[in-house]
């Protein structure tokens, strides 16, 4: 399902998936554009410890037991998505069985069948294009009205 691009800005949580330590990578550009914006994230990477200081989970089904604040449920974090696009569709995949309901496919990452898959799942999605380092702010400002 295609979402309205501010409503992922209406969670309490943000996660980035395919966060990175490398300050040359999308990765880690787009989880400290949501830690410039003041907002709570968590980075995801299968193979790092921490990043930015922050400590980092290594997949989504993690969220739920290190959430920084247990009063947040799964269906109320968005993620943002950086990954390549056959990791991608699995990501898409995992959020869905375990209730997260807006994702953000950072442009490159989306799999094939992207808004199909996503309504099979019942998942919002952003992708196709808008990047969160060009589009987030005023999206998140839209978000806040």
């Amino acid at each position: 399902m295609a979402a309205s691009n501010s409503s992922f800005f209406t969670s309490k949580a943000f996660a980035v998936v395919g966060a990175s330590a490398n300050k040359a990578k999308y990765g880690n550009k787009v989880l400290c554009w949501y830690l410039d914006m003041g907002l709570p994230v968590t980075p995801i990477n299968p193979t790092t410890h921490d990043i930015e200081g922050l400590p980092c989970i290594k997949s989504l089904a993690e969220l739920s037991s290190n959430a920084n604040d247990s009063s947040v449920k799964l269906h109320q974090i968005s993620v943002s998505v950086i990954t390549p696009p056959r990791i991608s569709e699995q990501i898409l995949r995992q959020a869905a069985a375990i209730g997260i309901g807006h994702l953000w496919f950072q442009p490159g990452s989306e799999p094939d069948r992207l808004n199909a898959l996503a309504t099979e799942l019942g998942v919002n999605v952003i992708g196709g294009g808008p990047c969160i380092l060009v589009h987030g702010l005023s999206l998140l400002e839209q978000a806040r009205l």
